[in-house]
């Protein structure tokens, strides 16, 4: 059976993916966030710093004449802060939430701080992020001071992002783990869909989330209905072939009874036309059926033998191939699918020449005749059940056209391709392609 091509990313991997792309995402906000709010909060000694410059910038630019004050603020002005006053300057606006644990710091530290309606915002957001802000006088004019340095630099090492990662890599490895283990009851259905009818089956264990146990329990019931189902067909079938045979083997042997030559032959020759197409039915039919195991077998001595059978019967056939070639097969199916395709160059061209080569991944069996070919549009049609084609094949043929649909069937089963093509000489190419 022919596997059906995979997707790039199965369910799994689109899981996983997803989880992955999730946490990726929620590590790197949270990471952003963490790093902007560690910038927002000052240590203890920069806030106390910081409280301690602000009241007594302003104890000192509040003393002082309004005239005076731009040239008090500028003198207050260190390489840490920067102070600015002036008497028409609007307020600064309203603290920004972000801000608030830097403001309880100072004001934590200069409780005398907290009646002056100090404001604080970030200016510059990235890696150079500076605090500006103001604070009230008495007289409700406005001190403007900023921050000449940066609070902090995002630290982003490559050693923090390991460990950071860390945790979430296994949370990844663990939940990548569970889900495999949940549907591991798809994986065993698919496995079982992808086989069935090939072997027998043992019902796929009813385990998993809800939703894979009721796809489980419909497979099984599927299943059991298509294998009781084939069990009637090959049980039909043997008791019809039994039945036929019995009827078919008394008139052979009231043919021989016949005293007209002509007309014991021509009876003869029905009752083996009969014959030849109940085996195929019931080849054909009965295939799924077949309790023969592969084995360990020469393949060349087998194609040597079937020659050496065609030559017997006084027709040209040819064999070219090494002496010797093992493979593991099911020796019985493989004979009678040589011995189809042989038959059939026999039966229409007259002359058969069968070619084994060995291949890098396997061996290649090739039946070849001098006939008239195929028409080139039906090369896929007559691989088809009861398919017979008039232009191609005369309507004298034994069967019921079930030949080279036998012979793909049992080249299937072992894991081979079958192509036919047309020889550019004339006749037909049917090649095996079996894999070691």
């Amino acid at each position: 059976m022919k596997r059906l091509l995979q997707p790039s990313i199965g369910l799994i991997g689109q899981i996983v993916a997803i989880l992955l792309l999730t946490m990726v995402i929620e590590f790197g906000a949270s990471t952003l966030l963490y790093e902007r709010a560690s910038q927002f909060s000052v240590r203890d000694d920069e806030a106390r710093r910081l409280a301690e410059h602000l009241v007594i910038a302003r104890r000192l630019i509040a003393e002082q004449p309004p005239a005076r004050r731009g040239d008090m603020a500028a003198d207050l002005t260190t390489e840490r802060y920067a102070l600015h006053w002036q008497q028409d300057l609007p307020p600064p606006p309203p603290i920004t939430p972000a801000l608030d644990g830097m403001r309880h710091q100072v004001v934590d530290w200069e409780p005398s701080l907290a009646v002056t309606d100090l404001r604080l915002k970030l200016t510059s957001p990235g890696r150079s992020s500076v605090v500006t802000g103001g604070l009230r006088l008495p007289d409700r004019s406005w001190l403007y001071f900023r921050t000449l340095e940066p609070l902090h630099n995002l630290n982003l090492a490559a050693e923090r992002i390991f460990l950071a990662l860390v945790p979430a890599l296994a949370l990844m490895v663990i939940g990548g783990l569970l889900i495999r283990r949940a549907l591991r009851p798809m994986r065993q259905l698919a496995d079982a869909a992808d086989t069935f009818g090939d072997t027998e089956h043992d019902p796929i264990p009813e385990t998993g989330p809800r939703e894979v146990r009721h796809v489980v329990v419909a497979f099984n019931r599927m299943a059991a209905r298509i294998q009781r189902l084939i069990a009637d067909r090959t049980q039909a079938l043997a008791a019809v072939g039994h039945d036929l045979r019995t009827p078919l083997a008394r008139l052979r042997l009231r043919a021989e009874g016949v005293g007209d030559t002509p007309m014991r032959e021509a009876i003869q020759r029905d009752i083996g036309e009969m014959e030849a197409m109940v085996t195929s039915l019931l080849a054909f039919l009965g295939g799924d059926s077949d309790p023969e195991t592969p084995v360990l077998i020469d393949l060349a001595v087998l194609c040597a033998t079937l020659i050496d059978d065609v030559e017997d019967r006084g027709l040209p056939g040819v064999y070219e191939g090494p002496a010797h070639c093992e493979v593991t097969a099911r020796p019985t199916a493989l004979k009678r699918a040589l011995a189809n395709l042989i038959e059939n160059a026999l039966h229409y061209a007259g002359n058969v020449t069968l070619r084994l080569e060995s291949i890098d991944d396997g061996v290649t069996l090739t039946v070849e005749d001098d006939g008239t070919g195929i028409p080139e549009d039906q090369l896929r049609r007559v691989l088809e059940p009861f398919v017979r084609l008039d232009t191609a094949r005369p309507r004298d043929t034994v069967g019921f056209g079930l030949g080279l649909p036998i012979v793909a069937r049992i080249v299937e089963t072992e894991g081979g391709t079958l192509t036919l093509s047309n020889r550019p000489e004339s006749g037909l190419r049917a090649a095996i392609t079996l894999p070691v």
